[in-house]
């Protein structure tokens, strides 16, 4: 077996390209072939109607989501999908880079953000990374998205506490004290598209030891994927 061959074999598929666009899932179908994915792997969607039809018919490995869509909000679609399995990674491909679609793209679900502004290898990167588990963010995406928290740190002048994002819970710590400095760490590798063996490499962990750290992160941040974590960690000053 070659190589190749190999690669092919152990790529987790089929996948799901929901994009209406013709141009652009020529590109993503060129990007995939690239990673290794044959195309018996690949299945494209032009609408939340026909991708929605797919997905009861046959599960998929991993889904990539375009936001604008001609039947409706691409939003909408991973809210409905990441409730159906919390862990289906779900990468965001669009050109909308408003904080509003941003944020609620991630905190209904998906696995990262990209922009089809970016080179195909740098597509090609983030979906790998999202394959591996991590959370790949487009770097203009993460500098919108500080640029929204920082103008929210400058209108809320009151010496109160921030108010906080996530759901209400019963006497939540304040945010100096939430997450211990191994969890910060770990959560920083998470950041960086890790999986839970690499970090367990990299720290000298066990990978039982690392899960344990990331089951304790999602329960003290309110959150239910690695990606809201990192986002939510974010909003509160762990992770810049």
């Amino acid at each position: 077996m070659s190589a190749h061959s190999h690669e092919e074999s152990i790529l987790p598929s089929p996948l799901l390209v929901v994009e209406d666009e013709p141009l652009a899932q020529l590109r993503l179908r060129g990007v995939l072939t690239q990673l290794g994915y044959p195309a018996e792997a690949l299945t494209f969607a032009g609408s939340i109607a026909r991708a929605e039809a797919l997905l009861h018919e046959s599960p998929f490995a991993m889904v990539l989501v375009d936001v604008g869509l001609p039947d409706g909000n691409g939003v909408d679609l991973i809210r409905r999908i990441h409730a159906r399995d919390a862990a289906l990674p779900i990468l965001v491909i669009s050109t909308w880079n408003t904080e509003r679609v941003i944020v609620d793209a991630l905190q209904a679900g998906a696995t990262g953000y990209v922009l089809k502004e970016r080179e195909d290898d740098e597509i090609a990167i983030s979906i790998r990374s999202a394959l591996r588990g991590g959370a790949p963010i487009d770097p203009f995406v993460a500098k919108r998205i500080l640029e929204l928290l920082a103008g929210k740190g400058d209108a809320a002048a009151a010496p109160a506490a921030p108010a906080p994002v996530a759901p209400a819970a019963a006497a939540a710590p304040a945010p100096g004290e939430l997450l211990s400095p191994r969890e910060t760490e770990i959560l920083l590798l998470v950041s960086r598209g890790l999986t839970n063996r690499e970090i367990a490499g990299v720290l000298s962990l066990s990978r039982f030891t690392v899960e344990c750290h990331i089951r304790n992160v999602y329960k003290k941040l309110a959150v239910r994927s690695r990606t809201q974590a990192v986002f939510e960690a974010r909003v509160l000053g762990f992770l810049e």
